[in-house]
């Protein structure tokens, strides 16, 4: 409908085949990405016709550098269009935005680089633009602080930005992601969570084994099984999906079982369809119970692929040592699991995920057991590691005990951070998202609405970056008067990331009774612990001899 021919993703080699006149790229300013174009363009046929012309979209900003390098390799010239798209926040559900910029946390926290934070701010004033001025500005942490910084300097430097649309949201809270380096790194419990720590969920897309998705023909047996991974969309559309994605997965079997009954009842209903008006009613709701149908059969699936692992004596030894680890049992001294799984080498990354946790639950570990975990690692796994190391401490997620006390016991009893008497099936706290373990980012976002912020001064001071409230004046006869029952509307905004359970715990605050106040989530990456600590691993090449 637009006069677009075909999509393509950009990969090495000759452009495929497509009768055009005009080629589009649409990219990230990212060099890698610029070597892949060249190539792209210097192998184009010079000799066939018509000529093609080429057009370059750069999203969210142009970038000097590249265009530069496209200069040196002398194809920047084959560019009739070089252009922008500012894209900022991509709606991936009607209450989440991301930025889908995977590299931010490592730009604010490790290279200084702010570009992140100027595009939030960005993504900020276009929401402001569309949706009212939002009134108070709450945030905790050095980026949350330059982004509140950028959105005041730019409502001053653009005075016509001052709208008079009504305001949808009452309050924006920014937070950082090293004010609450602990959740992404402890194992997700919930559904939507698991499926992104076993898979990835990839832009709401997510690839599976393909051998549990074949349809069963009687008589055939394991013949042509198929070999392409089985991808699935996941998003709140599906209505089952919606239903379950935020419970724990151990509240997951009982819904769909009840919701296996409820179908097939559906399904009989056919045979007491007598009147043609009866027959008539039950085929218009065929392709609805369908699709219903072929949903649950998706789901009764990857959740069967779930439980697999869930069940496992690793995944247990694995999730009983991080438990001990957020509720405060033997984090100053070297861990004998984690000892073992580097003997038996496991995946880096899990080893990584632990022991930073550790550092995380006991405000950074003493000197020898800190020097004796990178012994173990980089005697194990390679001195090339010693980078990523670097890295992790630079962030602040493996560090040295430095003030000689550990504030962790202090933060945790103080915001009620674990919970023993967990209740998975009907939750009554968001602590049910890690069973037992509040996320302290949540709970932040939670004490904010009531009672304020005011009654944990002295928590406040113990975590990263300055706290701080902003007003921005909304001009006369847009300031809301509150009906009573009406929620507030609060936007929270994780510079570096968030993870789907700490999705799922606002989502469950909107949903309290006697809440009052619903939460839409904004954040640069959605992340989980793997591909977090995944952005911070540097790769060192071996030297060539």
């Amino acid at each position: 409908e637009h006069e677009v021919e075909k999509m393509f993703t950009l990969k090495p080699g000759r452009l495929p085949q497509a009768d055009v006149k005009n080629v589009i790229f649409f990219v990230r300013p990212k060099l890698e990405l610029m070597d892949i174009i060249t190539d792209n363009v210097l192998r184009e046929d010079r000799g066939r016709s018509p000529q093609r012309d080429f057009h370059i979209l750069f999203v969210p900003r142009r970038s000097l550098l590249c265009e530069q390098w496209l200069k040196e390799q002398g194809v920047l010239g084959s560019f009739i269009h070089r252009e922008q798209y500012s894209l900022d926040l991509i709606p991936f559900d009607g209450d989440l935005l991301s930025m889908e910029s995977e590299s931010a946390f490592k730009e604010c926290y490790l290279e200084s680089d702010q570009t992140s934070l100027y595009h939030a701010a960005k993504g900020l004033m276009t929401l402001q633009a569309l949706y009212g001025t939002i009134p108070q500005i709450f945030g905790k942490g050095e980026c949350a602080r330059h982004v509140a910084n950028m959105m005041i300097r730019m409502k001053r430097e653009f005075p016509g930005s001052q709208n008079s649309i009504f305001p949808v949201f009452d309050t924006l809270l920014l937070l950082d992601r090293n004010v609450d380096l602990l959740t992404p790194l402890a194992t997700q419990l919930t559904y939507e969570g698991l499926i992104d720590e076993i898979y990835g969920i990839q832009n709401t897309y997510v690839k599976l084994p393909p051998e549990k998705f074949a349809p069963k023909k009687q008589g055939e047996g394991g013949k042509d099984l198929p070999t392409e991974p089985k991808k699935l969309q996941l998003n709140s559309a599906e209505e089952l999906y919606a239903e379950i994605r935020d419970k724990n997965f151990n509240a997951v079997g009982s819904v769909l079982s009840k919701k296996a009954k409820i179908i097939s009842a559906a399904f009989e209903e056919r045979h007491h369809a007598k009147t043609v008006g009866e027959i008539k009613q039950f085929v218009s709701q065929l392709p609805h119970m369908q699709a219903a149908r072929s949903s649950l059969a998706n789901h009764t699936s990857i959740a069967e692929l779930i439980k697999d692992i869930t069940t496992s004596e690793d995944f247990f030894d694995n999730l009983t040592v991080e438990q001990e680890f957020m509720s405060g049992i033997d984090t100053d001294k070297v861990n004998n699991y984690i000892e073992d799984c580097i003997a038996q080498k496991h995946p880096l990354i899990k080893i990584l995920r632990l022991v930073c946790l550790q550092s995380v639950c006991n405000s950074g570990l003493k000197q020898k057991v800190l020097d004796h975990y990178k012994r173990e690692i980089l005697q194990t796994y390679g001195y090339e590691h010693i980078l990523t190391l670097n890295n992790l401490e630079k962030a602040g997620l493996l560090k040295p005990q430095t003030s000689g006390r550990n504030n962790y016991p202090t933060i945790r009893k103080t915001l009620r951070l674990w919970m023993d008497d967990v209740n998975e099936q009907n939750p009554n706290d968001i602590s049910y998202v890690y069973s037992g373990y509040a996320p302290l980012s949540v709970r932040l976002a939670q004490l904010l609405a009531r009672p304020g912020w005011r009654s944990i001064e002295e928590v406040l001071k113990m975590l990263p970056g300055p706290h701080f409230e902003e007003r921005q004046q909304l001009p006369t006869g847009l300031q809301k008067k509150r009906q009573h029952g009406e929620n507030r509307v609060t936007l929270v905004f994780f510079l570096g990331g968030v993870t789907y359970a700490e999705i799922a715990a606002l989502r469950f605050l909107s949903q309290m009774e006697d809440g009052g106040t619903e939460y839409v989530i904004a954040t640069t990456k959605l992340i989980n612990g793997t591909s977090w600590i995944k952005s911070l691993m540097e790769k060192l090449e071996p030297a060539p001899f």
